[in-house]
């Protein structure tokens, strides 16, 4: 009989490792693909936000910060997750030459094993600067 309880508690054991592990996984791999995608998000809004006229009379790159901001929010609003709630922060915002840095901070949903209740806020910060190839 001694060992038929022992069998019970390897299986609870093995049941409560599987669901912490598959938890830890889901928060893990949120971050990583909310860092691919602000990152993807940052460059692609800075390509949509160049000033086209101001580089071909000066041959230099500028940003437009309102264009940015907009696009960056429009492309990151379409793809995020509903299930969390987002905080996004611009820090320093140049237009010559083209610089951003981008904070975002996300609240994932609330865990609860045995009566004790945890979030992860994940924070992830971006820094981008357009720049010309030299082709000299």
């Amino acid at each position: 009989m001694k060992e038929v309880y022992w069998g019970y508690w390897l299986i609870v054991l093995g049941v409560f490792i599987t669901v912490v592990m598959m938890m830890i996984s889901n928060v893990t791999t949120s971050s990583t693909q909310d860092y691919y995608l602000i990152k993807e998000i940052t460059e692609a809004s800075m390509f949509d936000a160049v000033d086209l006229a101001y580089y071909r009379e000066n041959q230099e790159l500028k940003i437009n910060q309102e264009k940015f901001v907009e696009s960056f929010i429009r492309r990151f609003s379409e793809n995020v997750s509903i299930s969390k709630t987002y905080h996004v922060a611009f820090y320093d915002l140049k237009e010559i030459p083209p610089k951003v840095s981008v904070k975002v901070s996300s609240k994932s949903s609330v865990f609860t094993i045995s009566g004790d209740s945890k979030s992860f806020d994940l924070v992830d910060k971006v820094d981008g600067i357009l720049e010309l190839p030299n082709n000299n």
